[in-house]
């Protein structure tokens, strides 16, 4: 090491004597023409102070965590003690305040003093070499920039004495210092004075006292050696030449030597702030989403999220994160094999609200609780009879109104899909029944989206006499099957013309489902989710890309369907969930004195069951499912789903005054969403389709008998391939 040292002080002579012996003059080195005769000072010079972390902020300010490389939080000069000043200047480099950046007296005596302890107690750089040499490290980008700025080379000792000289050309001393202090390595993860004072004492810089700040001065040479954390003895021995130097130098007088020396190390260990989304405070499933929202849609890297000092402001609510963890909690527990996952979604800016899930996030380690995949977005299992509202929406767009009636058997055959039984291995007319014998045969569109009639469906189904108006509505409305390992693609599902769309049997995204209601209930307005509001520089200064404008760009709204649909399915989904709709599935999610649009969902051995629910101002959507086997959760969509929903939005809702939805559209509601059914007969065909709307009073009907008790939604069938496997 002291080979290495004095090696160095050799290069430095020389480049002192051979180089810079024309700029020479009086007790320290001057620049002179720096403008013209030294480098241009690089970019990673010019900041006044060196990035700290980027910061994850929630809707209402309060911090969700941090991104960092290093542990560092930039504070001004003001932030800083004077004492911590003073010390580091006597430590480091005693004739700052005299030099102009290169100093061949202080480096020569630092070469003495460390050959006469046998070790490195004093350094033989400058502060503003030092500054440049640890910029150009901690900002290289390559490893090769980096080893550049550590290499033992006279190019990079010519280099940094050039730059060290066109700073102090540029900044002031005190900035210079400031700027040191904010970015030197003083052990223990700790980048910068601030995190220092934090990391060892528990403090603010501001408020270090004249032993703390000679304990930190101490640690700039050899942090990992002096560290009073992990080696007392030696911090000690170390803060106490620091204040010898201090009295040396005429900084402390000799009874405060006598009285900083003799007391023992006393240190108050403090924690390193939180660093990415598995320490986040709320949250860290939305947290994750928001992350990779900054990469993947917005253009961010790693890098900028870890050196960039960016502000960070998300659309999460912690008050309904916090309620929405809690819901889904009381109900299933904590790193269950069951998954329980609430998202929240804001109509008509497409803000995400919450995404609770009965896991811990990052580790990924289920039986431990926690998980690296995020459940809330990712397509697992299929939301069953949710996909109706699809059919429903595009039903009515084609001029089938919410009173239009159909009566079915039980169970249903469709005249128009096929599928594959694996029984007689050919293909025949696809074919579905109800769960329970209590379904009337005669239904209102609005009866049997409330009742969530399999054998209706399937009908209405055939009415479109396609598959293709429901897929494209329900993409209109802003669901996305491009997930291959769970999902079919769109076109395929259309090209295949499978009548199963309607049953939810694909996986689906919790949010791309919440997006979807949330589109019915902002009136048809479909827009992009976001988890961001805004991106700040450290200077206040929206981030922006390539082409100078804000990577923000704002909420990205259109308009999808009409609005008077949009009223209508709302007015519709009603009946699903408000008193006195007998044998609507979703009860368990009113919330008194609130108008609340929903739909429930079961899948097949139901292993997955779901809940939809909007009031005019929030939707959310509810999953609970088994994500690695099939076996049953327990219960419909309008059992433990509807429930975390009602828990979730209770303290919402209740802290608020209740919205109203816009009434129905005469257009598509036809003769009310309530409507009696019609009569017996089954609108099989174009003209009877075309009869039952056109006609002006319908004959009286009897509304069908219905039970004492709801049933649950009916559960979607698997499902089957149009064409037969190949044969064994």
């Amino acid at each position: 090491m002291l080979a290495k040292l004095a090696a160095t002080i050799v290069v430095a002579g020389a480049l002192v004597a051979g180089l810079l012996l024309p700029w020479v003059g009086g007790p320290g080195l001057v620049a002179r023409n720096s403008v013209s005769l030294l480098d241009a000072l690089p970019v990673e010079l010019t900041d006044e102070t060196p990035a700290g972390p980027s910061r994850l902020l929630a809707a209402d300010g309060t911090l969700i965590t941090n991104f960092y490389e290093h542990n560092r939080t930039p504070v001004t000069s003001d932030q800083i003690a004077d004492v911590m000043k003073q010390a580091l200047v006597d430590i480091e480099d005693s004739r700052f305040y005299d030099h102009n950046g290169l100093d061949v007296q202080g480096t020569m005596r630092a070469l003495m003093t460390n050959l006469a302890a046998g070790s490195v107690r004093e350094g033989g750089s400058t502060l503003t070499q030092q500054l440049v040499k640890q910029t150009l490290l901690q900002t290289a980008k390559t490893p090769e920039a980096r080893e550049a700025a550590n290499a033992e080379t006279v190019g990079r000792k010519l280099r940094e004495a050039r730059l060290a000289l066109a700073l102090e050309d540029t900044y002031s001393k005190d900035e210079i210092l400031t700027r040191y202090l904010n970015i030197v390595y003083f052990g223990q993860g700790a980048y910068g004075i601030q995190a220092a004072a934090q990391r060892y004492f528990s403090v603010n810089a501001t408020d270090l006292t004249v032993p703390q700040a000679a304990m930190l001065a101490g640690l700039v040479q050899n942090p990992g050696t002096d560290d009073p954390i992990s080696n007392p003895e030696n911090a000690v021995e170390r803060r106490n030449q620091v204040l010898q130097r201090m009295h040396d130098l005429g900084h402390i007088s000799a009874q405060e030597l006598t009285d900083y020396t003799a007391q023992p190390v006393q240190v108050t260990p403090g924690l390193a702030p939180p660093n990415g989304c598995i320490d986040a405070s709320i949250g860290g499933f939305f947290c994750a989403y928001a992350k990779d929202y900054l990469i993947g849609t917005l253009g961010l890297t790693q890098a900028d999220l870890e050196k960039g000092g960016l502000t960070i402001q998300t659309t999460l609510r912690p008050d309904m994160q916090a309620a929405g963890d809690q819901a889904v909690l009381n109900t299933v527990g904590m790193g269950a094999p069951v998954v329980g996952v609430f998202d929240a979604i804001e109509p008509g800016t497409g803000h995400v609200l919450a995404m609770s899930v009965n896991r811990r996030f990052g580790c990924g380690d289920p039986a431990a609780g926690c998980e690296s995949i995020n459940f809330a977005t990712i397509p697992t299992k299929g939301s069953g009879s949710t996909f109706k509202t699809f059919v429903a929406a595009a039903a009515m767009e084609r001029g089938l109104p919410a009173s239009h009636t159909i009566t079915t058997p039980e169970p249903y055959t469709s005249r128009v899909y096929e599928s594959y039984n694996p029984e007689t291995r050919k293909i025949e007319p696809y074919k579905i029944g109800n769960v329970g014998s209590r379904y009337p045969n005669t239904l209102t569109m609005t009866q049997a989206l409330y009742m969530s009639s399999n054998t209706y469906f399937l009908a209405l189904e055939d009415a479109l006499g396609a598959i293709r108006p429901a897929v494209e509505m329900a993409q209109r409305l802003g669901m996305n099957f491009d997930y291959s390992v769970t999902q079919t693609p769109a076109q395929q599902i259309i090209d295949e013309n499978r009548p199963s769309f309607a049953f939810g049997t694909d996986g689906v995204s919790p949010l791309d489902l919440a997006n979807a209601y949330a589109t019915i209930a902002a009136g048809g307005v479909r827009c992009v989710p976001t988890p961001v509001l805004s991106i700040t520089k450290p200077n206040g200064e929206p981030l922006t890309g390539e082409d100078g404008e804000p990577v923000v760009k704002g909420d990205r709204c259109e308009q999808v369907i009409e609005p008077g649909l949009a009223h209508t399915l709302n007015q519709m989904m009603r009946r699903d969930v408000e008193p006195g709709n007998r044998m609507q599935t979703g009860s368990r999610a009113y919330i008194p004195g609130h108008q609340i649009a929903g739909k429930t969902g079961t899948v097949n051995a139901n292993d997955s069951v779901t809940f939809v629910g909007s009031t005019p101002e929030y939707t959310a959507s509810v999953m609970v499912f088994r994500p690695r086997d099939n076996q049953s959760v327990g219960g419909y969509g309008g059992g433990k789903p509807a429930s975390i929903w009602h828990d979730a939005m209770l303290p919402i809702l209740s802290a608020q005054a209740p919205a109203a939805f816009q009434p129905a559209d005469p257009r598509y509601a036809g003769r009310g969403v309530d409507a009696p059914p019609i009569g017996d007969r089954s609108s099989d065909g174009d003209d009877d389709r075309r009869r039952n709307r056109g006609s002006s009073t319908p004959p009286p009907a009897a509304p069908p008998a219905e039970p004492a008790t709801p049933p649950a939604d009916g559960p979607a069938p698997p499902a089957e391939p149009v064409t037969p496997p190949p044969a064994n």
